[in-house]
């Protein structure tokens, strides 16, 4: 038995194969090479690898447990080992999308993180000649999405993996696996139910039997462990005063800290929910980095009239580390009104203690935030 995850984190995997002490091969399949738009799908191959049933019933299983195949007369050698990329690469110069994206689902599968860029020019081409190939836009929003998560992000990856999703699924909207993608990291409104809340369970009954929990490179947090709701519960606008509502903050006019803020999904309907992700990093050629003496870092948002937002006021809590320079997230959700006209910008602010280069001087900042909001059909 082999099973196969539609999951783009293989450390995810592993702790839940640790987790149930499955001890069969698991494979991933992050770019969805097979294609399947719906989950579980049980294969039955006999020993030659013939496929005898697909989602086979009960009976048609026994029946295939207790059969003996006959051994075909004509069988293809098996491929073995990895793609050839220098082949695969040569063939990609003829601009032919197949060819294409096969040379950049080999770069994304068989080469580490530093050809992303190329894997991702590929799957740019590819749509370039085909821009209507769902599952180009697809493995393109992957491909992103790991940049993203890599040493060799780029500003905007995690915008263009939400867009490429999202525009994938307008071409295909029966597809399963790329709407778990966008709901992956979507509004509670959209969301089935929590995709990695079993991470913490899984680590207690790990050690619980003496053994370390599998590391994982990307820690699930915010949307992915966020559980689905029924209704959108607007903030009250009086739960918190606004921190600086006169603008006197004097504004981080060196961009000691960068931030990047998506929104997913990328185009919203009217009267839908979205879920933004705000990621503030300390400007690293600026040597720039948090103070954490003094108070929390503080967001706010106060969107125009006919918005709804799930909290106005959020903050992020300070490490014990008198100063430090790791990335720091909030997020929040919004609620659009049911008719207006699109794209529109959200005003937004951000409040941090930050010092310049080592020793530097610390100072209290304020960095505005414009939320770029893309609606589908939005009308006067």
């Amino acid at each position: 038995m082999v099973g196969i995850l539609q999951e783009q984190h293989p450390g995810r995997a592993r702790l839940f194969m640790q987790w149930k002490q499955m001890d069969w091969p698991l494979l991933v399949d992050p770019l969805n090479l097979l294609g399947v738009s719906v989950v579980p799908v049980t294969v039955l191959l006999d020993e030659y690898g013939i496929v005898r049933a697909i989602n086979p019933k009960q009976d048609e299983f026994q029946q295939f447990m207790e059969e003996v195949y006959p051994e075909p007369k004509h069988m293809d050698a098996p491929r073995t080992g990895r793609s050839d990329l220098a082949a695969l690469e040569q063939a990609a110069l003829g601009h032919d999308p197949d060819a294409l994206r096969n040379y950049a689902d080999a770069l994304f599968l068989w080469s580490d993180e530093s050809h992303l860029d190329e894997a991702i020019e590929g799957y740019t081409q590819a749509l370039q000649k085909d821009p209507e190939h769902g599952p180009t836009h697809y493995r393109l929003g992957v491909a992103f999405r790991r940049r993203y998560e890599s040493p060799f992000r780029r500003a905007n990856d995690f915008n263009q993996a939400a867009q490429h999703w999202g525009q994938a699924l307008d071409i295909d909207p029966n597809q399963y696996i790329w709407r778990r993608r966008i709901q992956q990291y979507g509004p509670r409104l959209d969301k089935p139910y929590s995709f990695y809340d079993w991470v913490i369970q899984a680590r207690e009954e790990i050690e619980a039997r003496g053994e370390t929990p599998v590391t994982l490179t990307v820690e699930p947090g915010g949307a992915e462990l966020a559980y689905p709701a029924q209704t959108f519960d607007p903030a009250p606008t009086a739960t918190r005063p606004e921190p600086d509502p006169g603008g006197r903050i004097i504004r981080d006019e060196q961009g000691l800290i960068q931030i990047e803020a998506t929104v997913v999904p990328a185009t919203l309907q009217p009267g839908g929910s979205g879920r933004v992700h705000v990621v503030l990093r300390p400007d690293q050629s600026q040597k720039a980095h948090w103070n954490n003496e003094v108070d929390d870092l503080v967001f706010w948002v106060d969107p125009p009239a006919g918005w709804e937002v799930d909290t106005h006021y959020l903050t992020v809590g300070r490490p014990p580390e008198a100063v430090s320079q790791e990335v720091r997230k909030v997020e929040f959700e919004l609620k659009i009104p049911d008719e207006l006209t699109g794209p529109v910008t959200i005003p937004a602010y951000v409040l941090y203690y930050v010092c310049e280069d080592v020793d530097g001087t610390c100072l209290y900042r304020r960095q505005d935030v414009s939320l770029r909001i893309n609606v589908a059909g939005g009308r006067k």
